[in-house]
């Protein structure tokens, strides 16, 4: 990492990476389809290239392609069908918890196409929080990356997952990721992008298999200019007193978001609730789409979706109170976004706070 160009590198501290690992206690570093970097010095935690998790353990086959099929869309055959696999394996035993975040960053460079396939597991009690860094090089003017994620939560674990995307104007992102939440497990899962990308499209889905099981979907999304965000998330409460909570604050400055949620209530003593709040600054396109789907008497969901503009009054309001326009607007819009991410380290929160308070200048 110490040979990448100062751009580059701070294009990827943006996406959360520390390179000293002051504050981490693993880290995976792949560019394009080279693995140059894993490392875990926290107990009862192994973090590993796919390709060695898969030599070293036969039970990763029951993991391997099990919560998303490879034949889910073109984008997951297109992974599966790839002779040499790249991507990050993350096991946490029995009764691991970690102090400090893993880090994974994945950097396009050079190739045309980037493919991944992460597969994290926290076995019974443990608990782990990943922050993935998704970024492009400085250079990079078209390219795309496909990302397959497997996520599993055990009896009593948690799997806190945070990514954070840094890509170019040209290039086109297709994850796929779906988790799997046992007994008691908890699931929270954080999305940002805040830079300019051509187009991102993905919807995590987590299956609540477990009594007691949590999920929560929070996302901060900025669509600039030529833009298209194709984004959401689901969740299917499969079991008796499962509960999700789906919350997405969208902005365009010119570029479209289309914001999906979907809860789907399959059990009795299950609740869940979507949340979609949209801000126009310039032109631009946001389509909220919230759906809930209840099979059972004993399901209680709601949703709640709003889009418009910063309203004038507000502004006035504040510059009444000695802020400049600029500031007014950058102290709506912070409070518009803050969703309260949960366990984000405080480096990767001043960073979000100095992005948002490029908001009045349309980033």
């Amino acid at each position: 990492m110490e040979h990448l160009s100062p751009e580059d590198r701070e294009r990827l501290a943006l996406t959360g990476l520390e390179v000293g690992m002051q504050n981490r206690c693993g880290s995976f570093f792949q560019i394009d389809q080279k693995v140059v970097q894993t490392t875990c010095g926290a107990e009862g935690i192994e973090m590993l290239p796919i390709k060695t998790a898969l030599e070293k353990y036969n039970w990763m086959e029951d993991y391997y392609w099990n919560a998303v099929p490879r034949d889910k869309d073109k984008y997951t055959k297109y992974v599966a069908k790839q002779k040499d696999p790249q991507g990050l394996v993350v096991i946490a035993h029995p009764g691991a918890k970690v102090a400090m975040p893993l880090q994974a960053c994945l950097f396009l460079r050079e190739e045309p196409v980037q493919h991944v396939h992460n597969i994290f597991i926290a076995r019974e009690e443990s608990e782990i929080h990943i922050i993935s860094g998704c970024a492009s090089s400085w250079l990079k003017e078209r390219g795309a990356h496909i990302g397959v994620t497997e996520i599993y939560v055990g009896k009593g674990a948690k799997v806190t997952s945070t990514m954070i995307h840094n890509w170019n104007p040209g290039i086109n992102v297709f994850p796929r990721s779906a988790t799997i939440v046992e007994e008691d497990g908890i699931f929270l899962s954080n999305y940002i992008c805040m830079q300019p990308v051509n187009q991102v499209n993905m919807y995590p889905t987590a299956r609540l298999l477990g009594k007691n099981a949590v999920a929560r979907f929070s996302s901060i999304v900025v669509a600039t200019p030529g833009s298209l965000l194709d984004l959401g998330s689901r969740t299917i409460l499969a079991a008796e007193h499962t509960s999700t909570e789906l919350i997405t604050r969208a902005i365009t400055t010119g570029g479209t978001v289309i914001s999906r949620g979907h809860i789907l209530g399959e059990r009795e003593n299950t609740r869940g609730h979507i949340e979609c709040r949209g801000l126009i600054l310039k032109d631009g396109t946001i389509h909220a789409i919230p759906e809930i789907e209840g099979t059972v008497t004993g399901t209680e969901l709601s949703h709640e979706a709003a889009v418009g503009k910063i309203a004038r009054h507000e502004i006035e309001y504040l510059m009444a109170r000695g802020l400049s326009e600029d500031e007014a607007t950058a102290t709506i819009i912070r409070g518009f976004l803050d969703v309260k991410i949960s366990g984000l380290p405080a480096v990767l929160q001043e960073q979000i706070d100095a992005a948002i308070d490029k908001a009045e200048s349309g980033f």
